[in-house]
Order: structure tokens, then C-alpha cells, then sequence
């Protein structure tokens, strides 16, 4: 009481004095909290592009868009998220707010590494901008946070604008020194091996090609691919932290080996390729080898069939005269293969087929393969060999995930196999394949049995075989027929009946995709000289077949970029080798209509 009494008889200024003195503090404190506390996302508007984040499908748009001129959309697939995300300086011990606007359904938003509870929020649908927040706090040793947008599997596209983490600053720190002793290892026609001193700090490394960024990689080596024969590339890396990236390395200039012969570089620039049914007639009739017009550059026999799936054991009858009256005796047979090659063309036995399911599951198998094969190639004098393994002849074991790596022995075998002939017969062995579009570019949705299981073995099966065979691949003619939709790199569907399916599918294959959605897991593009289109020859001969127009329309795209319609390819190829089709026989069964556009439009 008597404390009490003294203080309420102090004068009254002094009191108001004091009361301001604290006021004066507060706001001042207040004042230093808000300075302290920043914006710490990158490019949250998404106004440069993609700069700051790393998407697994994710590209910048200028519509719609919340606010300015950019915004983020993402198309989530079936094994995939389409996550963007990045890394973010942050204090230990210290309160953090999260906001941004989406669109779309089941948009989520969220911070991981925090060091306390990781946090996210969603909206379910979002038909326009919808804003969403949440909040976290910092663990006591806590310097880096990941903040992140995602979808959800195979929900179409969302989009994402105006990203924010609030809240003070952490340290930066340095970026690492430039690599030292950047050197050049083994070059092939289409790629070389680097590698490079580590760097202390370093998180990971950044290789440039005449100063384009190609690739970023933890280790200290790569090797760069999809390159061009005889030709110099300058290469450069630098070295990357949370803090940015290093000045760059000193330069290595290296020059790629001349192609392989591979039997494709006699081929014409622009090559017709086709199928002849010389082991059954079916509705299109028996077509002789001889009467095959000038215009077909490759002729692959149909079929060699294996005597069982797993044996190995290839054979090759030539059709019967029951099934086949107007066949020709083995003699002539053997002469027209002969006359052929003597007009520059190449004749192949095409291994597989609907019917002739081929599995090397045992190392038997695959030399009883390559002696098999060997014979049929000999006792004809072919030029070499077509893969049209169907089916289930390839599929990836539970525990096969990387296509550069592959386990399963009948992927195993089969490379080996292949390998082994074309070491065996030389540069002049013509290697081409003809998988279905469920084996190749599926592959950038679904790979094997996918991260949880549950998926169809099969998807994706043949990029480990065109991966391994890429040097010695001659020619690589996908299937575009029979086909369900497949989704292209603008992360659309696209189905078969027009151009822009050809197109899109063939865009994959020369530009390379990301695995299954994993950009660490990169399937390189192939040459355009490697790449043919296949098409069925007329409406009897498939599914998926496009009339002459849509035909050049396709090629115009590939080769000249017009006629491109909706989808944007990734460059442009005029040194695309040409069209497969299926088949010589319903191709004129159909009056030659496939082979005459052919002609018409190379001339």
C-alpha cells in the first residue's frame, strides 16, 4: 500500500513521459520485426520463367494469370505429381507464413524440412484463383526449408501464381569455386564422358554445351549424349550450392567420332521402309520379292518366329504354296534378295511379329538366339536384322527402375544378343527396331512397375534396349498404330488419326523425356537419320492409319515447322530419314497410294 501511494504522487509528466518512452519502444520493436521479416520465394510469380524452381512437369504460362505476366501450370500424370518446388534460406527457431493462389483440383501447397512439423494445404476445387495459407515454425538448427506446389495423379493440369514465404531471412552463404580439371574421356559419335575435381560446398555440378546448360548432376561425371557425328562441342561445368552457382570451368573442346556405318549411312537421306509378307499371304495377297518396286529402301521379311517363347530357337519359313500359290521357289527368292542389294537396298529379317512372342530369360536362350538368327541372316545373305518384339516378349522385373541400368534378363539377354551380332557381322550390319508405343513412349508416364506396383510391367520396356543399341541402332520406326492415346511433352493425350498423333509421338523421340517423370532419369533423343515414322499402309492394314495429306502435313511439321496444328514440337528436323509402314503387301493391295505420297513428296 504504502509503494502504492508513493508512485501515484510522482508527477503526472513523468508518468506520460514514460508511457510514451514505451509506446516510442513498442513501435520501434514492431517496426524492426516487420523490416526483419521478407519475402524469401524466388520468382513466386513465376515471372521469369521457371528460374528458381525445379518441376517435374511444370511450364510457365501467361494465361490465365493472377497477377502480372506469368503463372505456373503443371500436368500431373498418372505416377507423377507435377511437384515445383525449391529451397529456401530460413533461421532456426523462427515463425514462417506461406500463402499463394491455384487453380484447378486437388491444387495442394506445403513446406518440408522445417526441423518441426511439415505443413501443406489444398483446395479440392478451384474453379478460379484461390488463396491459400499456412503456417510453420522453424526447428532450432533448422537453415533450409523446401517450400512446394503440387497436383495429384492424373487429374489434369492445375496452375499457381503469386507464391510467398514470409517471415526473416537466413544465411546464403557463398557459392562454391569453379571446378577444376575438367577433362574428356571416351567420345563416341553421339557422346562423350567428362569429369572433374570435386568441389568443397558443392551440392552439385552444372554442365554447359557451347554455353547452353544441358544437365545438372551430383557426382563429378556425366556423359552428354543425343550429340552429332564429326562434329566439336565445347563443354564447361559449374559448381551449384543453396547459395547459386560458380563461375564456370576452363573450356574442353571435343570433336565426336564419324557415325558408325551401321548399314544406314549408304541409305538414301529420306528412306522408305516396309514390311513384306514373305512367311504368310493373309487378305492382302502374296507379293513377290521381285515386284517390290524400286521405291522401297528397306524390305523387312515378316516374320523369323521362335519354335518356342523362351527358346531362342528363331526360324524362318517362307510361306507355302497352299497359302501362297504364286510363291516363288527358294532360287529365286535368293536371287531377288541378291538384286536388291545390287540396287542399293537393304533386305532384313524382321524378328517377332503378333505372333512370335520371343523371351531370353536364360543366357542359353540368347546364344541359341544368335546362332539361330545368324544362320537365317547367312543362308540368305541379308543385310541384317529388324527387332518387332510384341506383346509380351519384353517386360521389366519388379526391381528394374533405371532404363540405363537395366536387371531383368530378358532385357539383359536381348541387348547382349544384339550386341554380339553386330559385333560379329561389323559396321555394315543394318540394326532396326519397330516396338509399339506402349514400349517407348509411354515411358514418360509409367516405367515398369512404378513406385508403388500395380502397373503393367511392360510400359516403357524397350527404352533400355534403344538406350544400350543407340550407337548401333540404324533406324528406329515406332509403331504409331494400334495404339491407345499416349501423352505427349505438352503433358496432353493424343490419339491416333491425325497428323499432330505422328508428330507428337515422333517429337518425343528427338528431343528425349524425363522417365516416368524423373528428370535425374533422362531418355536422350536419338538422331533425326535414326528416326522413321510408321504408319499403316492403308485402313486394312490397322489401326490408326491417315490419309496422304495428314501424312505430309506430319512431315512438313517434323522437317520444316508448318503445319504444326495445336502441338509445338522442339525443333525442327530435316534430316529425319523417312516413313515405315506396314505393309508392302496392303500397300498395294491399296494401288501403292502409301509408297506413290512417298515418292510424290520427297520427289
Amino acid at each position: 500500500m504504502e509503494r502504492s501511494r508513493r508512485l501515484a504522487r510522482r508527477p503526472l509528466v513523468t508518468l506520460l513521459t514514460a508511457a510514451a518512452l514505451a509506446a516510442s519502444g513498442m513501435t520501434a520493436l514492431s517496426s524492426a520485426a516487420r523490416a526483419a521479416d521478407a519475402d524469401l520465394a524466388a520468382n513466386g510469380g513465376f515471372e521469369s520463367g521457371l528460374d528458381g524452381w525445379t518441376c517435374t512437369a511444370g511450364k510457365a504460362v501467361t494465361s490465365p494469370v493472377r497477377s502480372g505476366t506469368g503463372a505456373l501450370e503443371a500436368t500431373p500424370a498418372g505416377a507423377d505429381n507435377a511437384r515445383c518446388a525449391q529451397t529456401v534460406a530460413v533461421k532456426p527457431d523462427s515463425q514462417y507464413t506461406l500463402t499463394g493462389h491455384v487453380r484447378g483440383t486437388y491444387v495442394y501447397l506445403g513446406a518440408s524440412g522445417t526441423g518441426t512439423t511439415d505443413v501443406s494445404t489444398w483446395a479440392q476445387s478451384a474453379p478460379d484463383w484461390q488463396r491459400l495459407s499456412t503456417t510453420f515454425r522453424t526447428g532450432p538448427s533448422t537453415t533450409r526449408v523446401t517450400i512446394y506446389t503440387h497436383g495429384w495423379y492424373g487429374t489434369g493440369a492445375y496452375h499457381a501464381d503469386d507464391i510467398s514465404l514470409t517471415g526473416p531471412g537466413g544465411e546464403t552463404g557463398q557459392p562454391p569455386a569453379p571446378p577444376a580439371g575438367l577433362t574428356a574421356g571416351s567420345a563416341t559419335s553421339s557422346s562423350v564422358a567428362l569429369s572433374w575435381s570435386p568441389v568443397p560446398g558443392a551440392t552439385g555440378y552444372a554442365v554447359y554445351r557451347d554455353g547452353t546448360k544441358v544437365r545438372t548432376v551430383t557426382g563429378t561425371s556425366t556423359t552428354v549424349t543425343g550429340l552429332a557425328p564429326s562434329t566439336a562441342y565445347a563443354f564447361q561445368v559449374t559448381a551449384l550450392n543453396d547459395a547459386g552457382e560458380s563461375a564456370r570451368s576452363a573450356t574442353v573442346t571435343v570433336t565426336t567420332a564419324e557415325q558408325p556405318d551401321g548399314g544406314g549411312s549408304d541409305l538414301p537421306a529420306h528412306a522408305l521402309v516396309g514390311y513384306l509378307h514373305a512367311s504368310f499371304a493373309n487378305g492382302s495377297g502374296y507379293t513377290r520379292l521381285a515386284d517390290v518396286p524400286d521405291s522401297w529402301d528397306v524390305i523387312d521379311l515378316a516374320f523369323g518366329e521362335p519354335t518356342s517363347v523362351t527358346s531362342g530357337d528363331i526360324r524362318f519359313e517362307r510361306c507355302p504354296v497352299t497359302e501362297c500359290p504364286n510363291v516363288e521357289s527358294d532360287a529365286e527368292f535368293k536371287a531377288a534378295i541378291k538384286a536388291k542389294q545390287a540396287a542399293g537396298k537393304k533386305v532384313l529379317i524382321s524378328i517377332g511379329g503378333q505372333n512370335g512372342q520371343v523371351q531370353l530369360t536364360t543366357t542359353a536362350a540368347r546364344d541359341t538366339f544368335v546362332s539361330s538368327v545368324s544362320k537365317i541372316i547367312d543362308e540368305y545373305g541379308l543385310d541384317g536384322l529388324d527387332i518387332d518384339f510384341e506383346g509380351h516378349s519384353l517386360s521389366l522385373n519388379a526391381d528394374d527402375t533405371d532404363f540405363r541400368n537395366p536387371k531383368t534378363p530378358v532385357i539383359v539377354n536381348l541387348i547382349s544378343a544384339l550386341k554380339t551380332l553386330k559385333a560379329k557381322y561389323g559396321d555394315d550390319f543394318v540394326l532396326t527396331m519397330a516396338p509399339e508405343t506402349f514400349f517407348v513412349q509411354l515411358g514418360y508416364q509409367y516405367y515398369g512397375t512404378g513406385k508403388w506396383g500395380g502397373q503393367d510391367p511392360r510400359a516403357g520396356a524397350y527404352l533400355p534396349v534403344i538406350h544400350a543399341l543407340r550407337d548401333d541402332l540404324t533406324l528406329l520406326h515406332v509403331q504409331d498404330y494400334n495404339s491407345g492415346p499416349i501423352m505427349g511433352l505438352d503433358n496432353q493425350y493424343h490419339s491416333m488419326g491425325g497428323a499432330d498423333f505422328h508428330i507428337a509421338m515422333t517429337d518425343m523421340l528427338l528431343t528425349g523425356f524425363p522417365v516416368a517423370g524423373d528428370a535425374t532419369k533422362f531418355f536422350p533423343p536419338l538422331r533425326p537419320d535414326q528416326v522413321a515414322i510408321g504408319m499403316p499402309a492403308s485402313t486394312n492394314a490397322g489401326n490408326g492409319h491417315v490419309p496422304p495429306a495428314e501424312v505430309n502435313k506430319a512431315l512438313n511439321c517434323l522437317t520444316e515447322k508448318t503445319d504444326c496444328g495445336s502441338y509445338t514440337t522442339h525443333g525442327t528436323w530435316p534430316a529425319l530419314r523417312g516413313l515405315m509402314t506396314w505393309s508392302i503387301n496392303w500397300d498395294r493391295y491399296s494401288n501403292w497410294e502409301f509408297q506413290k505420297n512417298f515418292d510424290a513428296y520427297f520427289g
